[in-house]
Protein backbone atom coordinates (compact mmCIF):
# COMPACT_ATOMS: atom_id res chain seq x y z
CA UNK A 1 0.00 0.00 0.00
CA UNK A 2 2.61 2.13 0.52
CA UNK A 3 4.73 1.47 -2.53
CA UNK A 4 1.51 1.77 -5.05
CA UNK A 5 -0.35 4.96 -2.61
CA UNK A 6 1.89 7.90 -3.00
CA UNK A 7 -0.80 10.47 -2.03
CA UNK A 8 -0.65 8.50 1.56
CA UNK A 9 0.70 11.56 4.40
CA UNK A 10 0.09 9.46 7.42
CA UNK A 11 -0.61 6.48 9.33
CA UNK A 12 -2.76 4.71 11.48
CA UNK A 13 -1.81 0.95 13.46
CA UNK A 14 -5.09 0.14 15.00
CA UNK A 15 -4.15 -3.72 14.76
CA UNK A 16 -3.02 -6.53 17.33
CA UNK A 17 0.62 -6.06 19.34
CA UNK A 18 2.63 -8.42 17.93
CA UNK A 19 2.01 -6.29 14.51
CA UNK A 20 2.38 -2.78 15.89
CA UNK A 21 5.91 -2.80 15.51
CA UNK A 22 6.48 -4.09 11.69
CA UNK A 23 3.76 -1.25 10.52
CA UNK A 24 4.93 1.79 12.01
CA UNK A 25 8.45 0.93 11.04
CA UNK A 26 7.44 0.38 7.17
CA UNK A 27 5.56 3.75 7.53
CA UNK A 28 8.32 5.75 8.96
CA UNK A 29 10.62 4.60 6.73
CA UNK A 30 8.55 5.85 3.94
CA UNK A 31 8.61 8.98 5.24
CA UNK A 32 4.33 8.92 7.05
CA UNK A 33 3.48 10.06 9.93
CA UNK A 34 2.39 7.59 12.39
CA UNK A 35 0.05 7.03 15.23
CA UNK A 36 0.25 3.32 16.69
CA UNK A 37 -2.67 2.12 19.28
CA UNK A 38 -1.19 1.25 22.72
CA UNK A 39 0.69 -0.59 23.26
CA UNK A 40 3.04 0.62 21.12
CA UNK A 41 5.04 -2.53 20.76
CA UNK A 42 5.02 -6.23 21.57
CA UNK A 43 8.03 -6.15 23.32
CA UNK A 44 11.13 -4.26 24.32
CA UNK A 45 13.66 -4.30 21.48
CA UNK A 46 11.30 -3.45 19.26
CA UNK A 47 9.88 -0.01 21.08
CA UNK A 48 13.75 0.74 21.20
CA UNK A 49 13.94 0.26 17.52
CA UNK A 50 10.79 2.44 17.06
CA UNK A 51 12.72 5.49 18.62
CA UNK A 52 15.59 5.01 16.42
CA UNK A 53 13.40 5.33 13.37
CA UNK A 54 11.66 8.11 14.91
CA UNK A 55 14.85 10.21 15.04
CA UNK A 56 16.32 9.22 11.99
CA UNK A 57 13.28 9.67 9.80
CA UNK A 58 11.69 12.61 11.58
CA UNK A 59 8.28 11.98 11.05
CA UNK A 60 5.31 12.78 13.49
CA UNK A 61 4.73 10.00 16.05
CA UNK A 62 2.31 9.24 18.67
CA UNK A 63 1.18 6.56 20.73
CA UNK A 64 -3.09 6.16 21.15
CA UNK A 65 -2.77 6.21 25.35
CA UNK A 66 -5.56 9.27 24.97
CA UNK A 67 -5.83 9.90 28.65
CA UNK A 68 -2.29 11.78 27.85
CA UNK A 69 -4.38 14.64 26.41
CA UNK A 70 -6.83 15.07 28.99
CA UNK A 71 -6.80 17.96 31.30
CA UNK A 72 -6.46 15.89 34.16
CA UNK A 73 -3.45 14.08 33.26
CA UNK A 74 -1.61 17.36 32.45
CA UNK A 75 -2.67 18.78 35.54
CA UNK A 76 -2.16 15.35 37.61
CA UNK A 77 1.30 15.53 36.25
CA UNK A 78 1.63 19.51 37.28
CA UNK A 79 1.14 19.00 40.83
CA UNK A 80 3.52 16.13 41.32
CA UNK A 81 5.73 17.91 39.37
CA UNK A 82 5.43 21.10 41.88
CA UNK A 83 5.88 19.35 45.24
CA UNK A 84 3.07 19.63 46.47
CA UNK A 85 2.54 15.77 47.82
CA UNK A 86 5.85 15.55 49.62
CA UNK A 87 8.28 13.24 48.97
CA UNK A 88 6.59 10.35 46.87
CA UNK A 89 8.41 6.40 47.35
CA UNK A 90 5.79 3.89 47.29
CA UNK A 91 3.19 4.19 43.96
CA UNK A 92 0.41 1.12 43.55
CA UNK A 93 -1.06 0.82 40.03
CA UNK A 94 -4.17 -2.13 39.72
CA UNK A 95 -6.31 -3.72 37.13
CA UNK A 96 -8.88 -6.50 38.03
CA UNK A 97 -8.49 -8.28 34.69
CA UNK A 98 -5.74 -11.10 35.27
CA UNK A 99 -4.89 -13.44 32.63
CA UNK A 100 -6.07 -17.34 31.76
CA UNK A 101 -3.52 -18.85 33.44
CA UNK A 102 -2.36 -22.18 31.82
CA UNK A 103 -4.23 -22.83 28.28
CA UNK A 104 -3.61 -25.50 25.94
CA UNK A 105 -2.39 -24.85 22.85
CA UNK A 106 -4.70 -25.36 19.55
CA UNK A 107 -4.50 -28.35 18.19
CA UNK A 108 -5.09 -29.38 14.41
CA UNK A 109 -5.41 -27.26 11.46
CA UNK A 110 -8.84 -25.65 10.35
CA UNK A 111 -9.59 -24.00 7.19
CA UNK A 112 -8.33 -20.14 6.06
CA UNK A 113 -11.00 -17.83 5.79
CA UNK A 114 -11.50 -16.68 2.34
CA UNK A 115 -11.68 -13.09 3.92
CA UNK A 116 -8.28 -13.09 5.98
CA UNK A 117 -5.03 -13.35 4.93
CA UNK A 118 -3.25 -15.83 7.80
CA UNK A 119 0.07 -15.14 6.35
CA UNK A 120 -0.32 -11.14 6.57
CA UNK A 121 -2.26 -11.49 10.13
CA UNK A 122 0.54 -13.81 11.95
CA UNK A 123 3.06 -11.23 10.61
CA UNK A 124 6.46 -11.90 12.36
CA UNK A 125 5.21 -13.87 14.88
CA UNK A 126 6.52 -17.93 14.59
CA UNK A 127 4.70 -19.83 11.83
CA UNK A 128 1.79 -22.07 12.56
CA UNK A 129 -1.41 -23.93 11.33
CA UNK A 130 -4.58 -21.75 11.21
CA UNK A 131 -6.67 -22.37 14.22
CA UNK A 132 -9.75 -19.65 15.26
CA UNK A 133 -8.60 -19.99 18.42
CA UNK A 134 -5.44 -17.71 17.85
CA UNK A 135 -7.79 -14.92 16.59
CA UNK A 136 -9.12 -14.56 20.11
CA UNK A 137 -5.37 -12.92 20.72
CA UNK A 138 -5.30 -11.06 23.50
CA UNK A 139 -4.67 -14.05 25.55
CA UNK A 140 -1.51 -15.29 23.52
CA UNK A 141 1.86 -14.13 24.64
CA UNK A 142 2.88 -14.79 20.83
CA UNK A 143 0.19 -11.91 19.82
CA UNK A 144 -0.50 -9.62 23.03
CA UNK A 145 0.63 -7.90 25.87
CA UNK A 146 -1.48 -8.84 28.77
CA UNK A 147 -2.45 -5.64 31.00
CA UNK A 148 0.18 -4.61 31.25
CA UNK A 149 0.10 -3.70 27.44
CA UNK A 150 -3.39 -2.95 27.19
CA UNK A 151 -4.37 -1.16 30.59
CA UNK A 152 -0.84 0.06 31.99
CA UNK A 153 -0.20 1.89 28.91
CA UNK A 154 -2.70 4.38 30.08
CA UNK A 155 -2.62 3.80 34.36
CA UNK A 156 1.13 3.83 34.79
CA UNK A 157 1.27 7.13 32.52
CA UNK A 158 0.41 9.55 35.31
CA UNK A 159 3.51 7.35 37.40
CA UNK A 160 5.86 7.65 35.04
CA UNK A 161 5.42 11.12 33.76
CA UNK A 162 4.68 12.37 37.17
CA UNK A 163 8.07 10.68 38.79
CA UNK A 164 10.19 11.25 35.75
CA UNK A 165 11.13 8.32 34.98
CA UNK A 166 11.39 8.12 31.83
CA UNK A 167 14.55 9.92 32.57
CA UNK A 168 16.68 6.69 33.47
CA UNK A 169 16.58 6.39 29.59
CA UNK A 170 18.34 9.66 28.93
CA UNK A 171 21.69 8.91 26.29
CA UNK A 172 22.99 12.56 27.06
CA UNK A 173 23.95 12.53 30.03
CA UNK A 174 23.24 8.86 31.12
CA UNK A 175 23.87 8.07 34.92
CA UNK A 176 26.40 5.48 36.31
CA UNK A 177 25.37 2.11 35.64
CA UNK A 178 24.31 1.21 39.29
CA UNK A 179 22.40 4.85 39.26
CA UNK A 180 19.63 4.12 36.61
CA UNK A 181 19.35 -0.15 37.10
CA UNK A 182 15.72 -0.59 37.39
CA UNK A 183 15.43 -3.95 39.66
CA UNK A 184 12.18 -5.68 39.03
CA UNK A 185 10.53 -9.10 40.82
CA UNK A 186 7.37 -10.49 39.83
CA UNK A 187 5.16 -12.26 42.58
CA UNK A 188 2.68 -14.96 40.06
CA UNK A 189 -0.12 -17.17 40.55
CA UNK A 190 1.90 -19.63 37.64
CA UNK A 191 4.52 -19.22 35.32
CA UNK A 192 2.86 -19.38 32.35
CA UNK A 193 4.97 -19.21 29.18
CA UNK A 194 2.03 -19.12 26.66
CA UNK A 195 -0.62 -16.73 27.99
CA UNK A 196 -0.42 -14.78 30.85
CA UNK A 197 -1.03 -15.55 34.85
CA UNK A 198 -4.50 -15.56 36.60
CA UNK A 199 -2.72 -13.33 38.83
CA UNK A 200 0.44 -10.95 39.17
CA UNK A 201 2.32 -8.56 41.54
CA UNK A 202 5.18 -6.72 39.91
CA UNK A 203 7.71 -4.65 42.09
CA UNK A 204 9.61 -2.24 40.06
CA UNK A 205 12.66 -0.65 42.24
CA UNK A 206 12.78 2.92 40.83
CA UNK A 207 16.26 4.59 41.75
CA UNK A 208 16.57 8.29 42.12
CA UNK A 209 15.97 10.68 39.53
CA UNK A 210 18.04 14.10 40.02
CA UNK A 211 16.13 15.02 43.43
CA UNK A 212 13.46 12.99 43.24
CA UNK A 213 14.13 9.45 45.92
CA UNK A 214 13.83 5.90 44.72
CA UNK A 215 10.34 4.93 44.64
CA UNK A 216 8.94 1.66 44.67
CA UNK A 217 6.39 0.91 41.68
CA UNK A 218 3.95 -2.32 42.51
CA UNK A 219 1.80 -3.45 39.65
CA UNK A 220 -1.42 -5.65 40.96
CA UNK A 221 -3.05 -7.24 38.57
CA UNK A 222 -6.09 -10.17 38.84
CA UNK A 223 -9.72 -10.73 39.71
CA UNK A 224 -11.74 -10.32 42.67
CA UNK A 225 -9.53 -10.58 46.32
CA UNK A 226 -6.30 -10.30 44.22
CA UNK A 227 -2.99 -9.69 46.57
CA UNK A 228 -2.76 -6.15 47.31
CA UNK A 229 -6.38 -4.85 47.45
CA UNK A 230 -6.65 -4.56 51.08
CA UNK A 231 -3.20 -2.60 51.01
CA UNK A 232 -4.89 -0.42 49.05
CA UNK A 233 -7.82 0.22 50.58
CA UNK A 234 -6.32 0.92 53.69
CA UNK A 235 -4.27 3.78 51.93
CA UNK A 236 -7.18 5.12 50.38
CA UNK A 237 -9.82 4.70 53.60
CA UNK A 238 -12.54 3.59 51.27
CA UNK A 239 -13.88 0.32 49.39
CA UNK A 240 -12.89 0.04 45.74
CA UNK A 241 -15.42 -0.89 43.71
CA UNK A 242 -14.98 -4.17 41.86
CA UNK A 243 -18.13 -4.60 41.10
CA UNK A 244 -19.00 -5.79 44.84
CA UNK A 245 -18.42 -2.31 46.20
CA UNK A 246 -19.90 1.46 46.29
CA UNK A 247 -21.98 1.36 43.32
CA UNK A 248 -21.12 -1.66 41.86
CA UNK A 249 -20.21 -0.13 38.73
CA UNK A 250 -16.77 -1.20 38.64
CA UNK A 251 -15.56 2.12 38.66
CA UNK A 252 -12.59 1.62 40.39
CA UNK A 253 -11.37 -1.56 38.10
CA UNK A 254 -8.20 -0.20 36.95
CA UNK A 255 -5.97 2.70 38.88
CA UNK A 256 -3.02 4.32 40.52
CA UNK A 257 -2.37 5.54 43.42
CA UNK A 258 1.00 7.80 44.21
CA UNK A 259 1.44 7.80 48.17
CA UNK A 260 3.75 11.36 49.42
CA UNK A 261 4.33 12.80 52.68
CA UNK A 262 1.92 15.02 52.59
CA UNK A 263 -0.86 13.28 50.85
CA UNK A 264 -2.07 11.07 47.91
CA UNK A 265 -3.15 11.02 44.27
CA UNK A 266 -5.42 8.62 43.18
CA UNK A 267 -6.07 8.34 39.08
CA UNK A 268 -8.48 6.31 37.27
CA UNK A 269 -8.13 3.67 34.66
CA UNK A 270 -6.84 6.07 31.68
CA UNK A 271 -5.48 9.32 33.99
CA UNK A 272 -8.51 10.96 32.31
CA UNK A 273 -9.45 11.81 36.17
CA UNK A 274 -8.22 12.43 39.77
CA UNK A 275 -8.29 13.29 43.32
CA UNK A 276 -6.04 14.21 45.96
CA UNK A 277 -6.45 12.25 49.68
CA UNK A 278 -7.29 13.04 52.56
CA UNK A 279 -10.35 14.96 50.09
CA UNK A 280 -10.52 16.98 53.68
CA UNK A 281 -6.75 18.44 53.70
CA UNK A 282 -6.95 19.52 50.24
CA UNK A 283 -10.53 21.58 50.09
CA UNK A 284 -8.39 24.71 49.59
CA UNK A 285 -6.14 23.16 47.32
CA UNK A 286 -4.65 26.19 44.62
CA UNK A 287 -3.24 23.80 42.14
CA UNK A 288 0.26 24.92 40.26
CA UNK A 289 0.12 27.87 37.46
CA UNK A 290 -0.10 25.21 34.02
CA UNK A 291 3.67 24.34 32.41
CA UNK A 292 2.47 21.52 30.34
CA UNK A 293 0.22 22.94 26.81
CA UNK A 294 -3.02 22.11 26.36
CA UNK A 295 -4.48 20.25 23.53
CA UNK A 296 -7.60 19.81 21.53
CA UNK A 297 -7.46 15.84 21.75
CA UNK A 298 -5.15 13.45 21.75
CA UNK A 299 -5.84 12.39 18.00
CA UNK A 300 -6.22 16.29 16.76
CA UNK A 301 -2.95 17.15 18.44
CA UNK A 302 -1.19 14.44 16.11
CA UNK A 303 -3.08 15.82 13.48
CA UNK A 304 -2.05 19.33 14.11
CA UNK A 305 1.83 18.63 14.62
CA UNK A 306 1.38 16.62 11.27
CA UNK A 307 0.53 19.89 9.84
CA UNK A 308 3.91 21.59 11.68
CA UNK A 309 2.72 21.97 14.99
CA UNK A 310 4.34 20.78 18.42
CA UNK A 311 5.42 17.06 18.98
CA UNK A 312 2.67 15.14 20.79
CA UNK A 313 3.51 14.66 24.13
CA UNK A 314 3.28 10.91 23.69
CA UNK A 315 5.40 10.47 21.19
CA UNK A 316 7.62 7.49 20.65
CA UNK A 317 10.48 9.19 22.19
CA UNK A 318 8.37 9.02 25.22
CA UNK A 319 6.03 6.71 24.50
CA UNK A 320 8.93 3.87 23.78
CA UNK A 321 10.46 4.50 27.29
CA UNK A 322 6.39 4.36 29.10
CA UNK A 323 6.05 0.45 26.72
CA UNK A 324 10.11 -0.71 27.93
CA UNK A 325 8.84 0.22 32.18
CA UNK A 326 6.01 -1.62 31.62
CA UNK A 327 6.95 -4.96 29.39
CA UNK A 328 9.78 -5.43 31.43
CA UNK A 329 6.85 -6.36 33.77
CA UNK A 330 5.96 -9.08 31.04
CA UNK A 331 9.35 -10.28 31.18
CA UNK A 332 9.80 -10.16 35.24
CA UNK A 333 6.40 -12.53 35.04
CA UNK A 334 8.55 -15.54 33.55
CA UNK A 335 11.30 -16.00 35.81
CA UNK A 336 12.17 -16.53 39.42
CA UNK A 337 14.02 -13.87 41.26
CA UNK A 338 15.05 -9.88 40.82
CA UNK A 339 15.78 -8.42 37.35
CA UNK A 340 18.52 -5.92 36.99
CA UNK A 341 17.51 -4.02 33.94
CA UNK A 342 19.81 -1.16 32.36
CA UNK A 343 17.24 0.99 30.53
CA UNK A 344 19.89 2.88 28.56
CA UNK A 345 21.95 -0.24 27.17
CA UNK A 346 18.22 -2.72 27.13
CA UNK A 347 20.12 -5.47 29.03
CA UNK A 348 19.06 -7.20 31.64
CA UNK A 349 22.69 -7.73 33.54
CA UNK A 350 22.20 -10.75 36.03
CA UNK A 351 19.87 -13.22 34.03
CA UNK A 352 20.18 -14.24 30.66
CA UNK A 353 17.18 -15.98 29.47
CA UNK A 354 15.18 -13.15 30.59
CA UNK A 355 17.46 -10.57 28.34
CA UNK A 356 16.88 -12.59 25.70
CA UNK A 357 13.10 -12.10 26.19
CA UNK A 358 13.70 -8.30 25.70
CA UNK A 359 13.06 -9.18 22.07
CA UNK A 360 12.13 -12.56 19.93
CA UNK A 361 13.03 -13.78 16.32
CA UNK A 362 10.99 -13.16 13.80
CA UNK A 363 9.76 -15.25 11.18
CA UNK A 364 11.25 -15.34 7.68
CA UNK A 365 10.53 -12.58 5.81
CA UNK A 366 9.63 -9.90 8.38
CA UNK A 367 12.41 -7.29 9.33
CA UNK A 368 12.05 -4.02 10.93
CA UNK A 369 15.48 -2.91 9.25
CA UNK A 370 13.99 -3.55 5.97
Amino acid sequence: MLDEIKEIDAVIAAVPDHTHAVISAAAMRAGKHILCEKPLTHDLRESRTLRQLAREFKVVTQMGNQGTASEAFRRAVEVLWSGALGTIREVHVWNTGGGSGPRLLPKGEESIPQTLSWDVWLGPAAERPFHSQWLNWHGWRDFATGNLGNWASHTMNVVFKGLKIDALWDTEKPLPLADRTIRVKAEVSEIVTEAFPRWEIIRYDVPPRGPLPRVQVTWFNGPGQAPGREQIESLMGKKLDWGDAGDKKWADHAGCLLVGTKGMLHSTGHNASFSLLPDADFKEFKFPDPVLPRGRGHEQEWLDACRGGAAPMSSFEYASRLTEFNLLGNVATQFDGQLDFDPVELKIANNEKANAALGREYRKGWSLQM
